[in-house]
């Protein structure tokens, strides 16, 4: 691979991603394998909930997430419904916006490793600063490192395949957790809540599916763009 253009090995790097990807729900077990993948792209949206959080002045105070996939964040923000709303949006674009970042970063095995090593200190500081239960520590955790070991011990080849994987599988997620974006109400492990696109029309008004619809737009958009970036 060493051999190829930038070019080209950026986008056999892409292939083999989705063929993986592919593999993992083809072959018996394989949705065991990835079982991760979904708590990842929880984890990305939770942090976009604290994000969002943030830059509308606010608090990102605690995140939880519990092995059925379901997770929690708690924000502080003013009482702005426009500063409300999008919080509860920043969750929704919350995977589209990191997959596509990784897509942009991961055009070349150097990208792709201080894209690894800043998820990785993310991923650490969201665990000293706000990760409060055990198996949130535990996924979160064995994540940052994975992703630190990538990137710092990795080969460059195997650190752009690992940050292209994981793009991809955010990718995914966004349409395959998108029966979300069409519910009232979200049911985690600690009981049931309103949703995020719930949440967004109790704050501007209209039907909580026009903003879902909106919401899925959006992810759609940031995702081709991040792969127009990739590919071009």
């Amino acid at each position: 691979m060493s051999r190829l253009r930038p070019r080209e090995r950026a986008r056999l790097v892409l292939v083999a991603s989705i063929l993986v990807t592919g593999l993992l729900y083809a072959v018996p077990y394989g949705h065991v394998l990835a079982y991760p993948l979904l708590l990842l792209s929880t984890v990305a949206h939770e942090l976009g909930h604290g994000v969002a959080a943030l830059l509308t002045g606010g608090s990102f105070q605690r995140l939880e997430m519990w092995p059925d996939g379901s997770g929690v964040a708690l924000t502080a923000v003013s009482d702005s419904r426009l500063s409300q709303a999008v919080v509860a949006a920043g969750g929704l674009l919350g995977p589209a916006v990191l997959a596509a970042l990784g897509f942009a970063c991961g055009r070349t095995p150097r990208g792709a490793r201080h894209a690894l090593t800043a998820f990785a200190v993310l991923l650490t500081l969201a665990l000293i600063l706000v990760v409060r239960n055990p198996f949130g520590w535990l996924f979160v955790g064995t994540i940052a490192l994975l992703c630190w070991l990538i990137a710092r011990r990795a080969s460059a080849e195997l650190a752009q395949l690992g940050l292209i994987f994981l793009a991809v599988q955010l990718a995914l997620s966004v349409f395959s957790r998108g029966d979300y974006l069409f519910t009232p109400v979200a049911r985690t492990a600690t009981g049931t809540m309103p949703s995020d696109v719930g949440q967004i029309a109790q704050a501007l008004l209209l039907p909580y599916w026009f903003w879902g619809a909106l919401c899925g737009l959006a992810s759609a958009a940031v995702l081709a763009y991040g792969l127009r970036t990739y590919w071009r």
